[in-house]
């Protein structure tokens, strides 16, 4: 299972195990089974802390599943199925936190987990090629080791297919508790312990309210907000950054190849390096909070404002605006009725869970051809339904899906409906735009991949924005209030690329750091009235 580097890397994590571990196995007599118990017996014969033993017999537990459990004690998770790829790290995780080895979790949400009082049964479903899932799973799992009220079971949707079908889960990470549906797609360990914990809300509130205002004071946390904050705090100045989600559309993007000097990366590596970037300066990094409100300075004669969702206001002489995009959405009939019940917007992370089924790609850019070659390895067949008479996905790309067995190509073809039976998709209604006939195709699964939307819906009525909702933005990133700017893909500028949105990042922070200069501090203006 484990190859000689893998091996050597692994002995030397176990060598943080400070307590016991018990793998204790649930097999049968299935080549899984034989697959799992191999890779448990060579994890064990890497540390002498390590111990592997059979599950008693017990009809309610999956399998082929194990428990990784501290010894004499009821702390533990448990992974039903075998945890490789993208899991692979989950595991090492697992066994080095219920071994002793502390997390690196703040303090303060660390707390947080050790409060929660009743009795929390989850369950996840992943896939091994989804990237969002491990934030999932490591953040369940973590919890159940820091409180035994937690229990958490990771659970390889693709090996427990009947089970999957059963409770009709069509995307992943997609979390039970209790029993009854929780939650899906990514969520970080705070996302997850503020859903928990219903009162972390309103605390966090009062907490934001007490802030000293910013100078710069930068809203969203994706490649833009990032650099702008880097680049903002270099200065010397006093900065902050609250996110809704900090990393933002990039935490869903799986191959990355064209960042300049970085030949091959992933969304969330990417996101993680981000983030421990700008956590070597100075800035106050306020996650999860969403912004509803932006009262410019002229309104409140001082500071800008910035009310969020949870009713705390951030104060700051100026802001830069860098709240991103998301999934365009087709906005026909059963596509809101069917989201994660068939319709998906991720292929890397649901693909694995329409093995051998029909399902259709709808856009012919870049990101919808990639999409369906992606999904032609793994579904039985993809039909790839483009609006326009031609597709528009580079020639490399078309020419690599023309010769895929698998694939229909659909083009000047307008989606009208997503159809659904029982709950679930069914098929697909479609117009040919060449001759105004209508046609249905009959389908398990539909993957939206036709662009995105600016998330600018919060400042309509108090800032510039372009007819597709896009802060209108000059060449300094400056936008129509004065002190305020923006950058990344919420704005104007075109091409929507990674790179462009980290420079535009440090141009509206550099902006923004001139504007302040030549601009007195409305606290220096009150004393001197003062005086």
């Amino acid at each position: 299972m484990l190859d000689a580097n893998l091996k050597d890397q692994l002995k030397a994590y176990l060598a943080n195990v400070t307590q016991p571990v018990e793998l204790v196995a649930a097999l049968d007599d299935s080549d899984k089974s034989r697959e799992l118990h191999q890779l448990l017996q060579e994890i064990a014969g890497l540390s002498d802390q390590v111990s592997l033993t059979d599950e008693d017999g017990a009809a309610d537990v999956r399998r082929p599943s194990f428990a990784i459990n501290r010894a004499g004690t009821d702390i533990g998770v448990r992974f039903a199925g075998i945890p490789m790829g993208h899991e692979f790290t989950s595991l090492v995780l697992a066994l080095l936190q219920v071994g002793g080895h502390p997390s690196k979790a703040s303090q303060e949400v660390i707390e947080q987990i050790q409060a929660l009082d009743g009795e929390f049964e989850f369950e996840t479903y992943f896939s091994l090629s989804c990237q969002n899932c491990p934030d999932v799973v490591q953040a369940l799992n973590l919890m159940s080791v820091l409180n035994p009220n937690i229990k958490h079971t990771s659970i390889d949707g693709a090996l427990f297919q009947d089970e999957v079908a059963q409770r009709e889960v069509m995307a992943v990470p997609s979390v039970y508790l209790n029993g009854e549906p929780w939650g899906s797609g990514r969520m970080t360990l705070e996302e997850i312990v503020a859903k928990v914990d219903t009162n972390a809300g309103a605390r966090e509130a009062e907490k934001l309210n007490q802030k000293a205002s910013f100078e710069v004071l930068v809203i969203g946390g994706g490649p833009a907000g990032s650099a702008a904050a880097i680049y903002a705090a270099r200065k010397g100045i006093a900065t902050g950054i609250a996110a809704e989600r900090f990393g933002g559309q990039v935490s869903d993007t799986m191959g990355i190849e064209n960042l300049i000097s970085v030949p091959y990366t992933e969304g969330p590596k990417l996101v993680a390096a981000m983030e421990q970037h700008v956590g070597d300066y100075d800035v106050d990094v306020m996650n999860l909070q969403r912004a509803e409100k932006l009262v410019p300075a002229a309104r409140t004669g001082g500071y800008h404002q910035v009310r969020l969702a949870n009713g705390a206001t951030l104060q700051a002489r100026s802001v830069v605006l860098s709240t991103g995009a998301r999934w365009r959405q087709l906005g026909v009939p059963g596509e809101a009725e069917y989201r994660n019940k068939g319709v998906a917007y991720c292929p890397h992370c649901d693909g694995p869970l329409f093995k051998g089924k029909r399902v259709a790609v709808i856009g012919g850019g870049n990101s919808g051809v990639e999409a369906a070659i992606d999904l032609a390895g793994i579904v039985g067949h993809v039909t790839l339904i483009e609006f326009g008479d031609q597709l528009r996905a580079d020639e490399v790309l078309q020419q690599k899906l023309r010769s895929l067995a698998n694939v229909d190509i659909l083009v000047s073809a307008q989606t009208t409906e997503i159809l659904g039976t029982d709950g679930k998709v069914s098929g697909l209604a479609y117009t040919d735009r060449s001759n105004g006939e209508s046609h249905q195709l009959a389908l398990e699964g539909v993957f939206v991949q036709i662009g995105l939307v600016p998330n600018t819906e919060w400042l309509k009525g108090d800032i510039e924005l372009s007819q597709h909702g896009e802060i209108v933005v000059n060449d300094r990133g400056e936008t129509s209030i004065p002190g305020v700017f923006a950058a990344g893909d919420a704005t104007t500028v075109p091409y929507k690329q990674i790179v462009i949105s980290m420079g535009d990042g440090a141009k509206a922070a550099l902006s923004a750091f001139d504007f302040l200069i030549r601009h007195n501090n409305p606290d220096a203006e009150e004393g001197d009235q003062a005086a």
